[in-house]
């Protein structure tokens, strides 16, 4: 009987909240991801002619140019994303709102599965030089890993919405690893740019 009415007690007990700062392996992953991305971005940019950075496929797609400077723009947004989710009031519902959707990031932003238009403030206006995208990235870049290293604010419980729902509430964890996700997305997508039958060589 005593062991029946424990059983009850412990049931009825609340379950403990989850841990809301990075695990060890999320940092490392993180870190990872960005390095990764960097690397592959750098690369895809190196030695690429004016005639090159310019050329595209059809009127109505993007160049190297402006594919490269659209993810300096967008990194440069979704990291704006991270600080605004962190210096907001604690969700109570983080855990609720944001369940599943850090594996649906890793699962369909890199590998280009679905398409989606670009919000104004991140499309490209073809401007830049391979110069100034490198310069700015660079810089952007080194902010990003210092807070993915060095934070220990318990950024899980910190959220924001997304502007697409099919993303909806995402906390300041995943807006941070949708960063080098993002970037991987478009490195394949210069890829695709530069193996194109009509690429200049």
């Amino acid at each position: 009987m005593k062991r029946l009415a424990l059983l009850c007690l412990v049931c009825s007990l609340p379950l403990a909240a989850a841990d809301a700062h990075m695990t060890a392996d999320e940092r490392a992953q993180v870190l990872n991801w960005l390095q990764e991305s960097r690397t592959e971005f750098l690369a895809a940019i190196d030695g690429v002619t004016p005639e090159q950075w310019k050329w595209k496929p059809t009127p109505e797609r993007w160049s190297v140019g402006e594919t490269a400077e659209h993810i300096v723009l967008a990194e440069g947004l979704l990291f704006g994303n991270v600080r605004k989710a962190v210096a907001a009031p604690v969700n109570p519902a983080w855990e609720e709102k944001t369940k599943g959707k850090t594996e649906f990031i890793e699962r369909v932003v890199a590998p280009r599965v679905g398409k989606a238009q670009a919000p104004e403030p991140i499309v490209p206006t073809g401007n830049l030089t391979p110069e100034e995208v490198k310069a700015k990235f660079e810089v952007q870049r080194a902010e990003i890993v210092k807070l993915a290293a060095d934070t220990q604010v318990a950024i899980k419980e910190h959220t924001l919405d997304h502007p697409f729902p099919v993303f909806g509430t995402l906390n300041a964890y995943q807006w941070l690893i949708y960063i080098p996700l993002h970037t991987e997305r478009h490195d394949k997508q210069i890829a695709e740019v530069k193996a194109n039958a009509g690429y200049p060589k």
